[in-house]
């Protein structure tokens, strides 16, 4: 298996080996001399912003700008680069920085390294597990991509799933989302360390920028150059889908799904991911008929089967709405006890009988409810003065749930009041 090895006239980078040779002598670096370098030489003629700099060369923490200065002078002392023109580094007035050498004899990227199969096989396992879109399967993911990293930890697409399933963790509330879009944005950073070409890569980073940061441009950008590198990645087409729902783009955003269905068309997350855009659009006989197709792909699904209860809570059947939540709580293990208590709930007092029960255990286990959850609960039964600071506390904290705020039904009791609209201000987003 060849190395990765990046030549440059007199300059030789061997990435695998973290050593530098100019005109035939090594070049002592420091560790992240070494990684800016490797970092500018991989983008060798292209301009590289300070920003992605920071963001490639120093994921896990934060740095100011200045360091990068620092850096590049010590780069470019030991390369005999800081006498008369630069022959290697060229700064971009207020940008960034770009790799002016050309490419030598030795090829300027040679990522001939193919990876072992257990590899190939571990990633594909781990996609498996991630676009069932069921919580149960994520953990297996983690554990698939983590084992595929710990084989070939230069594999990018191996860092740009473990990313994605970071964010589902979020979603899932598996892990805290502040700790789990960390862990994904270093991941979808090492990825595109190792492959800035990677349409998995972006697709990561994009996932992170939309669900985890709400930077709907740079979420919007990552997912266009996914695409623009692969145009039938169908998670790339999916979470951009998304991203042009949660805009108010609703059209589109099925239109970008439905594409995604041509490139999987057995995939319950596409089905699923297309339920979503109808429920948004109101249209919830359609939204009923794409999660019943979702279940007709995994009888198990238990996304699914919240959507179908949701469908019928849109179109005002409670009973329907009640009989696949005790469907869904019965499938997830819960006492039959507590299916009584609810059953009880709702034949004395309806759905806001359920409700009101739902708000006493939150009052008995305070953390046992996410905010979002009571801010629906208080909406449902009027109560909006009591809902609206639940769910400014969960826009404070970044909950992931909330990127359909603008244009979800579940939300419909709060949209008149002049706060909601500052609720949706305040995550960048048109009302």
């Amino acid at each position: 298996m060849s190395r990765e090895q990046l030549a440059f006239g007199d300059l030789t980078v061997d990435v695998d080996e973290r050593r530098v040779t100019h005109r035939g002598h090594d070049v002592r670096l420091s560790p992240k001399a070494h990684d800016l370098l490797v970092t500018l030489t991989r983008r060798a003629g292209r301009l590289v912003t300070k920003q992605e700099l920071l963001d490639l060369v120093w994921p896990d923490a934060h740095v100011e700008e200045g360091i990068l200065a620092v850096h590049v002078s010590a780069l470019r002392k030991a390369l005999g680069d800081d006498r008369g023109p630069s022959q290697y580094i060229q700064t971009v007035a207020k940008s960034g920085y770009r790799f002016i050498a050309p490419p030598g004899d030795a090829g300027a990227r040679a990522f001939a390294k193919p990876a072992r199969p257990e590899v190939y096989e571990l990633v594909g396992r781990a996609r498996a597990h991630l676009l069932s879109s069921a919580r149960s399967e994520l953990p297996h993911a983690v554990e698939a991509f983590e084992a595929a990293i710990a084989i070939d930890p230069t594999h990018a697409a191996a860092h740009a799933g473990l990313a994605l399933a970071r964010c589902a963790q979020a979603e899932f509330r598996l892990l805290p989302p502040a700790e789990a879009f960390s862990l994904a944005r270093a991941s979808a950073l090492r990825a595109l360390a190792m492959d800035d070409a990677s349409a998995d890569a972006r697709t990561a980073l994009g996932a992170v920028m939309f669900m985890g940061e709400w930077d709907w441009i740079g979420a919007e950008r990552s997912l266009q150059r996914a695409l623009d590198v692969n145009p039938q990645h169908t998670q790339a087409r999916l979470l951009y889908g998304r991203l042009l729902d949660a805009q108010g783009k609703l059209a589109e955003g099925l239109a970008m799904k439905l594409l995604a269905l041509e490139s999987d068309p057995f995939s319950p997350s596409v089905h699923l991911a297309i339920a979503l855009s109808y429920w948004n659009q109101r249209r919830y006989d359609e939204s009923i008929r794409w999660a019943s197709k979702t279940l007709e792909l995994d009888p198990s699904h238990g996304l699914a089967r919240e959507f179908l209860a949701g469908a019928y809570w849109g179109m005002g059947d409670f009973d329907r709405h009640m009989a696949e939540n005790l469907k869904h709580a019965a499938a997830h293990g819960v006492p039959p006890e507590a299916l009584e208590s609810l059953n009880r709930a709702y034949a004395e007092g309806g759905r806001a009988g359920v409700v009101r029960l739902g708000l006493q255990h939150a009052a008995q286990h305070p953390h046992g409810f996410p905010d979002i959850q009571l801010a629906l609960f208080h909406s449902e039964l009027g109560d909006l003065d009591a809902a609206f600071p639940y769910l400014e506390r969960a826009i404070e904290r970044r909950d992931p749930c909330l990127v359909d705020l603008a244009v979800a039904p579940q939300w419909d009791a709060l949209r008149a009041d002049p706060r909601f609209q500052q609720c949706v201000a305040a995550m960048g987003l048109a009302h």
